[in-house]
C-alpha cells in the first residue's frame, strides 16, 4: 500500500483544541471512523487520585469529539507522490526552505499521537497562506525543469519510481497532477479562511 500523504483544512480554533487534546486529530484523520479516537482517548485516561476527584467533568467535555463545521474537514491525498513533490519544490529528501518545506517539516506535531507514519502536523492559516503564496510563484515549467530522475534515485525519493520510462510510466506527469491537487487545496484552504493538518498513512 505504501505512505500517501493527506491534507485536511481546519480552523485555527480547532487547531488549538487539537494541539491541547491530541486524540481529538483522529477526528480530522479518520472522521468516519470512531475507533482510532476512542482507543487514544482511552489510553490517555487513565485515572489518578486527582483526575477521579475532580477532572471528570473536562474528561466528559473532552470525549465527544472536534465538531467540525463545514467547510472544515475538506480533505485530499497526494497519494505516494508527496515525496517527489517535495524534491521538485525543494531539491531535497528532507530539508529545504520555508515554507516549501511544509509537505515534510514545520506547523507544530500533534503530541505523540502516531496515525500512521508519526504524528499529523498542523499550519495556521496565516501559514497555509504562506505555503499557498509560494506555491504560487512556483510554475509546472520550474517543476518539469528540477525533475532530475537519476538524483531523485540517489536521494532515495520515495517511492523510488523516477527513471522509468515516460512511455510506460508517466513519473513526471503523475507528480504534475498531484501539484494541481496540491495547488486546489491550498487555493480553498485559503478562499476559506483555515488551515490545515498534514499527516502520512
Amino acid at each position: 500500500m505504501g505512505m500517501c500523504l493527506g491534507l485536511a483544512t481546519l480552523s485555527d480554533a480547532n487547531i488549538e483544541r487539537v494541539l491541547r487534546d491530541p486524540p481529538l486529530v483522529w477526528c480530522v484523520v479518520a472522521p468516519d471512523d470512531p475507533e482510532p479516537f476512542e482507543e487514544a482517548r482511552a489510553a490517555r485516561q487513565k485515572p489518578t487520585l486527582w483526575s477521579l476527584l475532580f477532572g471528570r467533568r473536562r474528561q466528559a467535555a473532552a470525549a465527544g469529539g472536534l465538531e467540525l463545521r463545514p467547510p472544515e474537514g475538506a480533505g485530499t491525498d497526494l497519494d505516494k507522490a508527496w515525496h517527489g513533490i517535495h524534491y521538485l519544490l525543494t531539491g531535497t529528501a528532507s530539508a529545504g526552505d520555508p515554507p516549501l518545506d511544509f509537505l515534510v517539516a514545520g506547523g507544530r506535531a500533534v503530541g505523540d499521537i502516531d496515525v500512521g507514519y508519526g504524528p499529523a502536523r498542523v499550519f495556521t492559516r496565516e501559514q497555509t497562506r504562506s505555503a499557498c503564496d509560494a506555491l504560487r510563484a512556483v510554475t509546472d515549467e520550474d517543476l518539469r525543469a528540477r525533475f532530475d530522475p537519476a538524483d531523485m534515485l540517489a536521494k532515495e525519493i520515495y517511492p523510488e519510481i523516477w527513471d522509468r520510462a515516460p512511455e510506460h510510466d508517466d513519473t513526471l506527469g503523475y507528480l504534475i497532477e498531484n501539484v494541481q491537487t496540491l495547488r486546489r487545496f491550498l487555493e480553498q484552504a485559503v478562499a476559506q479562511d483555515l488551515g490545515m493538518v498534514v499527516y502520512l498513512t
